[in-house]
Order: C-alpha cells, then sequence, then structure tokens
C-alpha cells in the first residue's frame, strides 16, 4: 500500500464522517419538529457506511484478503426507533387525546455521536499530516 492509497483512504473517511455530522445536525436542528411535509414528526436519521472496494457477494471469511479503498456512504435512513408521546392537550399538534407524538431523537445520544464523528475526523486529519510529513522527509532525503 504506498502513501497515495493512504491519502485516499483517510479522505474517503473524513468524507464519511462529514456527512455523519451533517446527519447528526440535522437531527439536532429538528429534536422539537413535532409536524414535517409528511405529516408525523421528525424521524432521526441514521448514516450507514460501507467499505468501498468489498461488494455484498464477498463472503466476510474472506474479507481481509481484498484490498480496502477506503469506506463510503452507502445510505442515509430514517430511524425506526418509536415516537415518544407526552400529554399536552394545548399543543397545536396534540391528537384527539391530548397527546404529542415527539420526534425519536435523544441529544445525548446525538452528542456522543458528535464527539465520536469528531474524533474519528480529527483521526483521519492526523494520518494526511502524517503522510504529508513522510512525503517532506523523502524529498529532503532525495536533494
Amino acid at each position: 500500500m504506498g502513501m497515495l492509497d493512504i491519502l485516499r483512504i483517510s479522505s474517503s473517511g473524513m468524507k464519511a464522517q462529514r456527512t455523519r455530522m451533517e446527519a447528526i445536525s440535522t437531527n439536532l436542528a429538528n429534536v422539537h419538529s413535532t409536524k414535517t411535509e409528511e405529516g408525523g414528526p421528525f424521524r432521526k436519521k441514521e448514516v450507514v457506511f460501507a467499505p468501498e472496494d468489498v461488494s455484498e457477494e464477498t463472503p466476510f471469511g474472506s474479507m481481509l484478503e481484498h484490498k480496502m479503498e477506503g469506506v463510503k456512504v452507502e445510505e442515509i435512513v430514517e430511524s425506526a426507533k418509536p415516537f415518544e408521546r407526552t400529554y399536552d392537550p394545548y399543543h397545536p399538534h396534540a391528537d384527539s387525546d391530548g397527546y404529542v407524538s415527539l420526534p425519536n431523537v435523544n441529544v445525548m445520544e446525538e452528542m456522543s455521536d458528535m464527539v465520536a464523528a469528531t474524533r474519528a475526523y480529527e483521526a483521519n486529519v492526523n494520518v494526511a499530516g502524517s503522510v504529508k510529513q513522510m512525503f517532506q522527509k523523502s524529498l529532503e532525503i532525495g536533494q
């Protein structure tokens, strides 16, 4: 594996984590959205990652034999977690029984996911920085 391969893998990781951060930001921005265009409360968005090189037909045991090309965002799905219902008969979106369905977004979970995504992004930035230093050192040796 060459240095350019490492940079490619690192940049794919940064791109994937950026997409994850965007989904987390959307979730946090809509934590109180009880009505969307679809009609119900906001549903949490979750990012699904997949390796770029390995196909679905590749058996798990032989995945390590393949050269990984990085990570990609396979899809962004809506969470199947149920909505929280709270009694608030004066809320404009309350049903006939006085209950309001709130988004299935947990602020604490989103904040911990944000920290994890930030750390993963930073790790990929550090890898890219290390490769840059190796390039510079190899150029100095060649002088």
